[in-house]
């Protein structure tokens, strides 16, 4: 049985799904009236589990799974809006629906309702659709006095916040007198190549090599890597191409030609299907995870820096600039919309700067 009439049978059989957790990790239960070929295809196509002390089936709750399950993604678990009053949990509703409806990606999804739920939380059975400029500016103050909130988390819990009162209530002059803390100016964290070489020495894995170079290779977003497709990749052409980045962009990008062999060789032994990178059970493989190699393979590398994964993204930049790149071709490569974000980068790589001496070496 295909996995797209898997996905098709559980339309029309009486499945009920619910989100839990199991040793540690979020999961979706399967429970439904016994039946032995329903068992036999959850084991064989879907892959599903069963647990002992739950005396249920279940499967890891991620993108895939619950695209395989018809369910929609879990911005807010059941749990968490119980805790709100019945009017700022349809508020709570209101919110993700027009997050959706304007397109919104489901990171952003994921990051504004988080946001929003820290002020629901806090209401406790107060309506949010009660408050006053000046109680919302109250609460942003005792973000930043009580919970010692970070300039950027309030930028980002003050967006979440004026989206609902804008775009949901649709009133625009809440906040008119809400400043905003000043972000903190600070340079995108690089590694240099011969850590990195350290680092990619250090991986026994071929898969997770790949991981790795690819990500600093082509500059990708680690969103960007486990959304690579296998029909993506145009080796004879050697380019890449880069479906949906942020702000839902494509754009292409330059294959390396290093990576090839390696690539076939993991072609060969992985057998992907549709995605490049693939988790055990199918589907996209988990950001988590390829920010887990990053931080073994740093450690393992005796690299004493303290940067993510993301860092490799901006090693790419970095070094392309370094190595006479055009900072126009850079900024394509790299996907940013406006050249002030790619300049950022040319102050990590000013030769002549480097070059100057402390008057203090004069001594």
């Amino acid at each position: 049985m295909e996995k797209e009439q898997i996905r098709n049978s559980f339309q029309h059989v009486n499945y009920r799904f619910e989100e839990g957790e199991h040793g540690g990790h979020k999961v979706i239960w399967i429970h439904f009236p016994y039946n032995r070929k329903l068992i036999d295809d959850l084991k064989t196509y879907v892959k599903a589990k069963w647990s002992f002390g739950k005396k249920c089936w279940y499967v890891q709750d991620n993108t895939y799974f619950r695209r395989l399950l018809h369910l929609e993604n879990s911005f807010i678990g059941n749990a968490a809006l119980q805790n709100l009053s019945r009017s700022n949990q349809d508020a709570m509703k209101r919110f993700i629906e027009q997050l959706k409806l304007k397109g919104y990606s489901p990171n952003t999804i994921r990051t504004y309702s988080q946001e929003f739920y820290q002020l629901l939380k806090v209401l406790k059975g107060n309506s949010v659709n009660s408050l006053t400029p000046e109680r919302l500016r109250s609460y942003f103050l005792y973000c930043i006095r009580t919970l010692k909130v970070s300039e950027n988390l309030i930028h980002s819990r003050t967006n979440a916040v004026k989206f609902y009162f804008e775009q949901v209530l649709h009133r625009k002059k809440m906040f008119f007198e809400i400043p905003r803390p000043k972000r903190p100016s600070t340079l995108p964290k690089s590694i240099n190549q011969k850590d990195l070489k350290k680092m990619f020495s250090t991986l026994d894995n071929l898969k997770h090599q790949l991981l790795l170079k690819l990500c600093y290779g082509m500059g990708l977003r680690v969103s960007e890597l486990v959304n690579l497709k296998i029909l993506d990749i145009d080796s004879g052409s050697m380019q890449v191409l880069v479906s949906r980045g942020k702000g839902k962009k494509d754009r292409y990008v330059t294959l390396p030609k290093s990576i090839l062999a390696d690539l076939r060789l993991y072609y060969k032994e992985y057998k992907p299907k549709v995605f490049l990178f693939e988790g055990m059970h199918g589907g996209q493989y988990n950001i988590r995870s390829v920010q887990q190699v990053f931080k073994d393979a740093l450690k393992n590398a005796k690299v004493n820096k303290k940067v993510g994964v993301h860092g490799l993204r901006h090693s790419y930049a970095t070094h392309l600039i370094e190595q006479g790149t055009d900072i126009r071709f850079v900024q394509e490569l790299l996907g940013h919309s406006n050249i002030k974000t790619t300049m950022a980068y040319t102050k990590l790589t000013d030769q002549i700067r480097r070059k100057i001496k402390s008057p203090l070496d004069n001594f």
